[in-house]
């Protein structure tokens, strides 16, 4: 496994990958990676020829009272995880090579998909997001990019975005992965003490509530999130950032579920934000993701 620093050594590598006619995927973190992330890895190393992933704690997409100085980092220990997973190539730049001095340009993916859910509560979140992904998908040219379905929002703005800039990228989606008692894993569980772990269960509980409740037949959405706050709500650790439900792919509001929608919720458990979501179908039993 190569571990690379540069944007120029990034480019010379995949280019000459692609003289060789292989295919290349790609998966972006900003590392402390966990089960989530290398099932990701598995899936690019399985579907293609060559397969990336970047280490990079994105300053641009942290607000100024948020976790991007305490965000986890070990590098090494990623390190050992990416080449047990198969991984190829980590791309890790520092900072000032991707945001160089004089660094002026962001993009924006405007309207209905990102003024709600973390896009209402992080400003400015999701113009970092993708920023820094046209940036990979731009140096590293991947025919695939995988990412998880645990961040639903981001994965329908990456989608978006990759549409309307015309780039070639297969967004390729990975159901959420989850520990043996239900909890989705996330870097920032580690900052969780053993209460407020404990406490955390109660998001994916909510989630198989409304679940169960979309099986019993119930097609009401604001019911279905009433049973989820209340189930929130009844955890004194947990305090409520956001419990929504919104059509999906596209984010737009429903009120009966009709076909598919992305129960999206962010709480905080004691200081730690954590999110996780479902996808509610009515057509068939839905799957706790």
């Amino acid at each position: 496994m190569e571990v690379i620093t540069t944007v120029e050594a990034m480019r010379q590598l995949v280019s000459q990958a692609k003289r060789q006619g292989k295919s290349i995927g790609l998966v972006p973190t900003m590392g402390a990676l966990h089960d989530g992330h290398l099932e990701l890895l598995r899936r690019a190393k399985s579907m293609c020829d060559v397969a990336i992933t970047s280490i990079f704690v994105n300053p641009a997409q942290f607000g100024p009272n948020e976790d991007f100085s305490k965000y986890p980092r070990d590098f090494a220990n990623d390190c050992t995880k990416a080449a047990n997973a198969g991984i190829d190539i980590v791309f890790h730049p520092a900072a000032a090579e991707m945001y160089p001095e004089g660094y002026v340009t962001f993009v924006n993916v405007d309207g209905s998909i990102t003024d709600k859910l973390c896009g209402l509560s992080r400003p400015g979140h999701f113009r970092g997001v993708a920023t820094i992904v046209s940036k990979l998908l731009n140096i590293i040219q991947p025919d695939k990019a995988f990412f998880g379905q645990k961040d639903a929002q981001q994965v329908v703005v990456i989608k978006r975005m990759v549409e309307d800039l015309n780039l070639s990228t297969a967004i390729e989606i990975v159901p959420i992965v989850r520990a043996i008692d239900g909890l989705a894993l996330s870097s920032r569980n580690a900052y969780l003490s053993s209460q407020e772990r404990e406490a955390a269960l109660v998001l994916s509980r909510s989630l198989r509530l409304a679940e169960q409740a979309v099986n019993s037949g119930q097609r009401d959405l604001a019911q279905i999130r009433q049973l989820v706050v209340d189930e929130i709500n009844a955890q004194k650790l947990a305090s409520i950032d956001y419990v929504e439900i919104y059509r999906f792919p596209g984010l737009e509001p429903i009120q009966q579920l009709a076909d598919q929608a992305l129960l999206a919720l962010a709480v905080k458990i004691g200081r730690t934000r954590l999110i996780d979501n479902t996808i509610l179908e009515a057509a068939s039993c839905c799957s706790h993701r």
